[in-house]
């Protein structure tokens, strides 16, 4: 672990100090929760913490530390530095949806969604199988926790860092 993700983690963690039980913004949910610790860390450096507990809605589609651990080796330190704070805040945007949805309210097979990075688009598919996400590196994330509600949104856990590039095949 880098200097700079142990500053931004901690920085983040007194920042938004509630328990778990106490919990109620998206951010706060996220921070009382280890499984997010690398999300809130780069929810930090972006500067997006105040924005993420806002009134909302939002949606998150909110990658686990395991998800970030798989990127490749040096990714997650690279994106924390202060000099890409550009690039990280696009990843984090590419991410979040401006409406709450709901596992339920994702259509059945596969459509189009805009996050806010709006120059993106996912691909969401919905089937027996759960929900999958297409994003811009062709690669698929699964839902493994959906539907953890928030006072401004809801969260829905995957287990794939979700990247911009191409659009994604959306049959």
């Amino acid at each position: 672990m880098k200097t700079t993700f142990k500053t931004a983690l901690a920085a983040l963690a007194l920042a938004t100090s509630v328990s778990a039980a106490q919990a109620n913004t998206i951010v706060e949910i996220a921070a009382g929760d280890e499984r997010f610790s690398t999300l809130v860390a780069a929810v930090g450096a972006a500067g997006l913490a105040d924005a993420l507990s806002g009134p909302g809605p939002f949606t998150v589609y909110a990658p686990t530390n395991q998800a970030f651990a798989a990127l490749p080796e040096g990714t997650v330190e690279t994106l924390l530095k202060p000099e890409n704070k550009g690039q990280l805040t696009n990843v984090l945007l590419y991410h979040v949806d401006d409406r709450k949805l709901s596992a339920d309210m994702i259509p059945a097979g596969s459509n189009y969604f805009k996050p806010l990075l709006t120059s993106e688009r996912l691909c969401i598919t919905a089937g027996t199988e759960g929900v999958k996400i297409a994003d811009g590196s062709g690669q698929m994330a699964n839902v493994v926790i959906a539907d953890i509600q928030a006072d401004n949104g809801v969260i829905h856990v995957i287990d794939k860092v979700l990247l911009p590039g191409s659009l994604p095949a959306c049959h």
